[in-house]
């Protein structure tokens, strides 16, 4: 990768996460386009373009970005409600990247090549992890379905978090799966016992013998299903 789109990476990075206080994100959501701290964010992602080339000669992109990083960020402060906040923060860095990729490929001009595309190990690679995302669950879900401990609802939704156990199991796969992927095999062992001492409290408490049968079968299935597709990834891959 072009060291320049790397370094204009870490000066986005430094500028958005590590020289914006939280103090400061407080006050452009209270003032908005009112606020000193927007005009001063943006020069330092100006600044840290400078700094990271150790140039002044880039000054062109230098200012474009950083005006452009403005813009984003006063439509991002114009437009998000409290309750839009989160879809606001990842269209928002979308557009960051989106704009620093943009200007570093119009001013470089690099060669860019998108033949890993016709690469089958990619592709399957990048079936294999979507398997494991939701159809894994579904398939899970399914099969444990009769399973399922009778609890009251209003003590379901006040123990748990609302779909927390559906990404859970989704992470704990796609760990699983690139774990295997890559050969380190005891990292799935650390992470199968990494669970099983959170949930020991959990299920110790509970004195429910079907519920910690469930969750043995739940979490064995999610383990199997994923050891399975990333060994079949690796064997086609041989």
């Amino acid at each position: 990768m072009e060291i320049a789109l790397l370094k204009l990476f870490l000066a986005h990075i430094l500028g958005d996460f590590f020289l914006q206080p939280d103090s400061w994100v407080a006050e452009k959501e209270r003032k908005k386009l009112k606020s000193d701290k927007l005009y001063l964010h943006i020069a330092i992602h100006i600044a840290l373009i400078f700094i990271v080339f150790a140039s002044f000669s880039v000054w062109k992109i230098a200012f474009v970005v950083g005006i452009g990083h403005g813009i984003i960020d006063a439509m991002k402060l114009t437009f998000q409600l409290e309750k839009t906040k989160r879809k606001w923060f990842f269209a928002d860095q979308m557009l960051h990247v989106a704009l620093i990729f943009v200007c570093w490929h119009n001013i470089y001009e690099p060669k860019l090549s998108l033949s890993f595309l016709q690469d089958t190990k990619l592709w399957l690679f990048a079936v294999g992890a979507l398997f494991l995302t939701t159809p894994a669950a579904i398939f899970i879900r399914v099969i444990i379905a009769k399973w399922i401990p009778k609890q009251p609802s209003n003590q379901l939704s006040t123990t748990s978090l609302q779909d927390a156990g559906k990404f859970i199991g989704i992470m704990e796969r796609l760990l699983i799966y690139l774990f295997v992927c890559t050969n380190h095999f005891e990292a799935v062992g650390f992470l199968l016992a990494a669970k099983s001492i959170f949930r020991f409290g959990d299920l110790k408490d509970a004195h429910d013998i079907k519920l910690t049968e469930y969750v043995l079968i739940g979490t064995l299935l999610s383990f199997g299903i994923a050891l399975v597709v990333a060994l079949g990834v690796l064997k086609i891959n041989l």
